[in-house]
Formats: structure tokens, sequence, C-alpha cells
């Protein structure tokens, strides 16, 4: 079935005895942090919870919790989303037999991403930072982090939607030196997506606008995370995964995904301040270092809306699904884009990222 938003996708993993509801005051403080931990190491169900302290939007965990629950969110497009990476990966595949696969090209048009009334921007209420969740997953970290954010950004010397980058990359949204709901830290390696953008926007002399997304359609957080072949959007890559196409609007010069949860934007300029700590997926802190602070401009909630997270630490983790799925999806695309590489394994033990064996000719 096609999910229209994240609440849709709830309600039927609830039917299926896949989620719990607590309706009892939860602390964002380390308490949902602890829940969360707790169900996913004894393989649980998704949690939402209601009556978060200080908060009035739901907060739901664990949606990942599983390789199993992950594939059964997107059991009706997987099939397709193989396909299309393949023949990505593989073009030759196509002009062998065109006309077999004239239908995954009708369904990648058909993912295209959809520009959208901006009249959608009343189903958003302008709210401050401090309103959202204040998520703190560890004793020690700087302030409350966003755990699954959709980072969007624009690549300054072709703008446009299709050459945009989704990413994840931690957001810090209070703590340390930050002007409270005015400024958030954004933690990024310069060689990702939005690292690029951003050196190419300082060379211009110009701020990077950007747009945070939180929840919508569970799609769109994986595509942040995808190692896509390259040429391959990840919001046509949400498309074909939610089935349905990303749908956005411009609002104040921004782009707003009209089917996330809560959105933040702002700009990027070349100032830095400290970021963190962070519990990180090693099992250990990142400790504080200077990372690029955001001038939030807007912060937006869809009026019911809900907020995902997640946490991270030690192997394996809720993550731990996130990296089995991936490569799932991406297994055999590998030894077309790395040429001799026939076999790859991300080690989980090591936090899927510092770690890969491969197997080669």
């Amino acid at each position: 079935m096609s999910y229209h938003n994240l609440e849709s996708i709830l309600v039927d993993l609830e039917r299926q005895g896949q989620l719990i509801r607590i309706k009892e005051e939860v602390d964002p403080n380390l308490e949902m942090a602890t829940i969360q931990l707790r169900l996913y190491k004894s393989g649980g169900p998704v949690v939402l919870f209601e009556n978060v302290k200080g908060c009035k939007y739901r907060c739901v965990a664990n949606l990942f919790g599983s390789l199993e629950r992950s594939k059964y969110l997107f059991r009706e497009t997987l099939p397709t989303v193989d396909k299309v990476i393949d023949i990505k990966s593989n073009p030759q595949k196509a002009f062998k037999a065109p006309f077999r696969h004239i239908s995954l090209g009708i369904k990648a048009l058909n993912a295209l991403p959809k520009k959208v009334s901006s009249k959608n921007i009343d189903l958003f209420e302008e709210i401050s930072l401090n309103y959202l969740p204040q998520i703190k997953c560890w004793e020690k970290d700087g302030g409350a982090f966003i755990t699954l954010p959709q980072v969007y950004s624009e690549d300054p010397d072709n703008e446009g939607i299709i050459h945009s980058n989704l990413g994840m990359y931690r957001i810090q949204i209070s703590g340390n030196e930050y002007i409270q709901n005015k400024e958030i830290g954004v933690h990024y390696q310069i060689h990702r997506g939005i690292g690029i953008n951003h050196a190419k926007a300082l060379k211009k002399n110009k701020p990077l606008k950007v747009s945070i997304f939180v929840g919508g359609h569970p799609a769109h957080t994986l595509a942040a995370v995808m190692p896509l072949p390259e040429g391959m959007s990840e919001l046509m890559f949400a498309g074909l995964l939610a089935g349905k196409r990303f749908r956005y609007f411009q609002e104040d010069g921004f782009t707003i995904s009209a089917d996330a949860d809560f959105v933040i934007t702002g700009t990027i300029g070349s100032e830095v301040k400290p970021e963190g700590p962070f519990g990180d997926h090693l099992g250990y802190y990142s400790l504080t270092h200077d990372f690029p602070v955001m001038q939030v401009h807007k912060v937006y909630a869809k009026r019911n809306a809900i907020w995902p997270f997640t946490v991270v630490g030690r192997p394996p983790q809720e993550d731990t699904s996130f990296g089995d799925l991936i490569h799932e999806i991406t297994g055999d695309a590998i030894s077309q884009e790395i040429p001799g590489v026939k076999e790859v394994h991300a080690v989980d033990a090591a936090g899927v990222h510092p770690l890969l064996l491969a197997i080669g000719t």
C-alpha cells in the first residue's frame, strides 16, 4: 500500500502488532532514549510517545528496529528500486532488452520530484526551536540533537532540485554557545554533498541555503543515508521507494518538503562554533570540535506532527538495520560501480562506516 504520511504508517504497524503507545509522561532527557535502546535490544516494536515532557508533539522511535520491519515498510516498492539501481549501475542491460525495461523507465519518470502549490504552507504552523522535542540521548551529550534529519542543500553552481543533495548530517539544536532559537550546529565532513555545496557558496561569498526536514515518509529518511549510483538523485530515489513523488514547494526562497512533519530553514556562512560532544556510532563520544553554524530563518511543524528519532551507540543499534537494508538494496550494484570488487561487507561491530571488507578478483 502507498502510505500518504507517517501517521498512516504507524496506524498500519499498530494493526500488525508492531507498535505500542506510551501515554504516560516521558522525559526527553535520557528517559526516551533508554526506552528505545531497551526495545531495540529485546527485538521490540515501534514505540509512539504520546506525552513528551515539555513538548506538545508526539515522538516515535524504533521504526527501523529490525530488517524485517524495514522491508515491510517498503514491501511494494523494493523490487522496483532494486531493478532501477541495477540498470543505473549497468545501463547495457537496458540496451540489450529495451522492451523489458520500459515499465521501469515509466516508474522512474513518475518518481521525479513534483513541485506543488505554495499554499501547502498552510498545512504548517510556524514555531520556534524550543518547541521541538529536546531529546538528549546520552549523559554527556552537548545538548539536544536531531538524529534522523534530512538535510537539503543545492549546488550553488547549478541551482535547482535536480542537482540537490539530501543527506543525513548531525544537527545540534541546543547547548554550547548556540544562541537559543536562532542558531544550530551542522556536523558534516567536507567531502559530503553539503560540504561540497557549502565550499562553493563560500567561494562566491554567499551563505548556503539549507532546509532540514524531519519525519514524512520513511523513504525520505532512508534516501538521506543511501550511497546511490553516480547521477541518481536522492529525491528520485525517495520517490521510487515511497511509491509516490517527493512533493516540494518554495517559501521565502527555501525548499520545503510538503510531506515532512517538521522543517527548519536557514543559512550556513563561514561562522563556526563548538559542536558536541555526541554519543556516537562506535560507542564512544565524538568530542567537541568547531563546526558550521546555521542561522535559523524559520521553523515549521504540521499541526499533528510526529517527530521520529533514533539512538546511536555501541553496535548493534537501530542503524544496524539501516545498514542491512542498504546492503540488500545496493549489494548487486557494487561490482558495476567498483570494477574488480565482487562483494563487500560493512562491519557492524566497527560502527558500519569505519571498516569495510571487500572481495575482489
